[in-house]
């Protein structure tokens, strides 16, 4: 095989493994997981709230007309709110984990690019 002809093979798996990366990285999956995560701390923070909200009702209020009844509801939305709080942190880690991959392939695709030639 003549140099030319070895090049030209070279060149055919790097455009191959080019339009390979292009195309996993057309979709950042990424981004899904990032903007769950963001709903779902915003959940947790309402959730949070609402659980402060009710325990400062039953134990700290010296309003009149205070809940005086078992602290349940208390209780239930701060369970809730830790479950809410354990999957945002399951989110964001899986975002970060998927960002760091994205993050390696666009560098190799950036490399490729610059390898042949299409970029100017």
């Amino acid at each position: 095989m003549s140099g030319t002809a070895a090049a030209e093979v070279d060149d055919a798996g790097l455009r191959a493994e080019h339009d390979a990366l292009a195309a996993s990285l057309a979709a950042r999956a990424s981004i899904d997981h990032a903007r769950r995560g963001a709903y779902l701390g915003f959940a947790t923070l309402l959730t949070t709230g609402f659980a402060v909200r009710l325990g400062f009702d039953r134990w700290l209020s010296t309003r009149a007309t205070r809940f005086r009844g078992p602290p349940v509801f208390c209780y239930l939305a701060a369970a809730l709110a830790i479950v809410l709080l354990a999957v945002t942190l399951v989110e964001v880690v899986r975002a970060r984990r998927l960002m760091r991959a994205e993050d390696a392939r666009f560098a190799r695709l950036k490399e490729l690019r610059r390898q042949l030639e299409l970029d100017p």
